[in-house]
């Protein structure tokens, strides 16, 4: 099963917010999920991002793939540098 780790969209009309979930790639971007790994909330000023690096890690390890989005909110929080640290560094 090939997982990746995306953005589902929350909140209602206008009102965006943002759970980072890893899902399987064939559900839908709203549909099911495995697991949640952190929020994105993108109406505050400072963009509230919120990640549970430990799970996030975990499952990069298992090899899930992250979008293109979640793979830059990833690098700014150093998530992605130490995934390459650990995965390389052997």
């Amino acid at each position: 099963m090939a997982t990746k780790i995306r953005m589902k969209r929350m909140g209602s009309k206008k009102r965006p917010f943002y759970r980072i979930v890893v899902a399987d790639s064939r559900a839908p971007r709203d549909g099911r999920f495995i697991e949640t790994v952190g929020t994105y909330n993108p109406l505050v000023e400072e963009d509230a991002v919120h990640l549970e690096e430990e799970t996030i890690m975990e499952w990069l390890n298992k090899g899930a793939q992250p979008s293109d989005t979640v793979k830059n909110m990833l690098s700014d929080a150093g998530i992605m540098q130490k995934y390459h640290e650990a995965k390389y560094s052997k």
